[in-house]
């Protein structure tokens, strides 16, 4: 399903904004970790909800693991 694809493509969007979030905090404020702290974990929550919706959506069948099927020669 398209729309599962999107979701995820939107959850990884999100998680690489939130890693240079986090990154740019601890370059440019060096005096506020907690900013920094608190992205990381909004980052490693995102990571978390994308892998548990990545298992729930193969078990309820909206995505189908596929592989490359090699031609004979």
């Amino acid at each position: 399903m398209l729309i599962v694809k999107i979701i995820i493509a939107v959850l990884l969007l999100l998680i690489v904004l939130s890693l240079g979030a986090s990154m740019f905090s601890l370059i440019k404020d060096r005096t506020n970790s907690d900013a920094t702290v608190k992205l990381l974990t909004v980052r490693i929550v995102l990571s978390i909800v994308t892998f548990v919706f990545i298992v729930f959506s193969f078990y309820m069948g909206w995505l189908q693991p596929h592989g490359i099927v090699p031609t004979a020669s």
